[in-house]
Parts: C-alpha cells; sequence; structure tokens
C-alpha cells in the first residue's frame, strides 16, 4: 500500500517537469503576440517621437532636421516651466491628499462596519467616470458656489488649482482605498494580536505594525497617484483649459495646446513631450525605489 503514494509523488513531479519543458520550449511562441503588441502600441511610437523631437515637420513624412533647437525654443517664453511648477505643486497636494483620505476610509471600512460592502462600492463609482465628464461636472458645482460671489473658477488660479485637487481627490480616493484595504485584510491576526498583548496602543499599532505591513499597498497606490497627477490632462482640459492666461494649464494640456495649436511648433511639442516623459519615469522610479526598500525593512 505504501507504493502508491511513492507512485503517485513520482508521477506528479514527472508531469511537472514536462509541463516545464514544454513551458521552456513554447515560451517564445506565447510571449511573442504580446512583445509585437507591446512594440507596435508602445516602444516603436516611444522612439519614433524621440527622433521627431530632432526634426521640423507638420507630419512624419516631411520633417527636416535641426539638431536641437526644438529644445531651444521651449524655453523661448515661461509657458512650459510655469505648467513644470504648477503641476508639480498639483501632484504633491493630489497625492498626499488622495492617498491620506483613502487610507483613512480604508481604516474605517475595515473594522466591520455595518453595510460596508455599500460603502466601499459608493466610494469607488466616482473612479468610473470619464475625465471629461467628470471636469464638466465639477466645473458645474464649483461655478456654483462661487458664482453668488460674482466670480467664476477661471476667475483666480487658485480656484482652478483647488478645484483640480479636490476633482482628483473625488475621482481617485475611492480605487486607492480598495488598495488599502486588500493589504489591511492581508495583516495577520497572529500580528495584531501578539502586539496588543505587549501593551500597543492605537498610535503604536499603527505606526510599528499597520504601515509597514501594508508598504506594498502604499508602494502602489503612491506610483498610481504621482503619475496620475503628472499626466491629468482630461479634467484640466474640461475644468479650467488652463485659465485665466494659461495659470492652471499642467504639463500634459501645454505640450497639447504647443503640438496643436501653434503652427511650426510641432517639433517643439514633440521636444516637451521627450522631457515630460523623462521626468515623469524618472521621479516614478524614484519613488518606486524608495517605497520598496521600505518594504524590505518590513
Amino acid at each position: 500500500m505504501s507504493a502508491l503514494p511513492q507512485a503517485g509523488r513520482i508521477l506528479h513531479l514527472s508531469w511537472e517537469s514536462v509541463m516545464q519543458k514544454s513551458i521552456q520550449k513554447y515560451f517564445v511562441l506565447f510571449a511573442l503576440p504580446g512583445l509585437i503588441c507591446f512594440a507596435i502600441a508602445f516602444l516603436i511610437p516611444m522612439v519614433m517621437g524621440v527622433v521627431l523631437s530632432f526634426f521640423k515637420f507638420t507630419t512624419v513624412t516631411d520633417g527636416t532636421f535641426i539638431g536641437i533647437e526644438n529644445y531651444k525654443r521651449i524655453f523661448i517664453n515661461n509657458d512650459f516651466t510655469s505648467a513644470l511648477w504648477f503641476t508639480v505643486k498639483f501632484t504633491v497636494v493630489s497625492v498626499i491628499t488622495i492617498n491620506l483620505g483613502a487610507f483613512t476610509l480604508a481604516m474605517l471600512l475595515t473594522r466591520g462596519i455595518k453595510g460596508t460592502n455599500a460603502f466601499r462600492t459608493i466610494f469607488f463609482m466616482p473612479n468610473l467616470i470619464g475625465g471629461i465628464v467628470l471636469g464638466w461636472i465639477w466645473q458645474v458645482i464649483i461655478n456654483g458656489v462661487l458664482l453668488p460671489r460674482g466670480v467664476t473658477i477661471v476667475s483666480d488660479p487658485k480656484y482652478g488649482f483647488w478645484g483640480l485637487v479636490v476633482l482628483m481627490n473625488w475621482q481617485n480616493i475611492g480605487y486607492m482605498m480598495v488598495i488599502y484595504i486588500a493589504g489591511i485584510q492581508n495583516i495577520s491576526h497572529d500580528l495584531i494580536e501578539a502586539a496588543q498583548i505587549d501593551g500597543a496602543n492605537k498610535v503604536t499599532m499603527l505606526r510599528s505594525v499597520i504601515l509597514p505591513s501594508i508598504m506594498p499597498s502604499i508602494t502602489i497606490c503612491s506610483f498610481l497617484t504621482l503619475t496620475n497627477g503628472f499626466k491629468l490632462f482630461d479634467q484640466n482640459l474640461a475644468l479650467t483649459a488652463g485659465d485665466p492666461g494659461k495659470q492652471t494649464e499642467m504639463l500634459a494640456l501645454n505640450i497639447f495646446n504647443t503640438f496643436y495649436g501653434r503652427s511650426g511648433f510641432e517639433g517643439v511639442g514633440q521636444a516637451k513631450a521627450v522631457i515630460f516623459t523623462i521626468i515623469v519615469a524618472f521621479i516614478a522610479l524614484t519613488q518606486l525605489r524608495l517605497t520598496r526598500s521600505k518594504e524590505v525593512e518590513a
């Protein structure tokens, strides 16, 4: 009788070995469609974009090589640097407020409150609405509040700034909340009980148990809010369109207006896009490295 389990284990190991060899043999075949799609949709356009940033063109087939002239023309005026500074301020505020709000809601909704599932659904729903629609909705709401005072959202840059922050929070807090809830629910009950037995209060529990345990969730949410903040376009276009006087224009909208709104500046718009990509990639990768190092420590 003891020979039967032994034979079963041998058969199982043999089957696993066959499967591993099959995967290794056909890996390239299965990966090829994905690699082709990645190359067509991302890699090739990115390379073409970098190349075109050194050309003066109106279409991709009539370019004239001009070296780094497009990059010099970026700084003819301060439109790009103003948009960059506005985007940085907006992103910093949004990352902090969204993550604090999402984490607070996640803590509240993992305490067994009645109707928790309904609340999760309600808080998540704004993320399903498109950016342009959200921008129009919040423009109506904010103007409805400001008009009795004789102003609108584009009367002063501060209204546009905080309007964008409120919109971004309303759209993204629910999505980030779901990620934080998953992280909190994954914390070992034994770890929590051990901390309670040791006499840890709520602050100590939060700082020494909960936050280190959900660092993977913090990494993901920080990355998403950071990149979404820098890449924001639809909401900026619909809510303020950069007004007043381009003072609420973010980087993505600035690039769009340069490329499509100024004849002969297509190459400059492309050069801005290259710089924009480098900035976002550098900041996002730096953030990932910093937060992942905390995961290792945790």
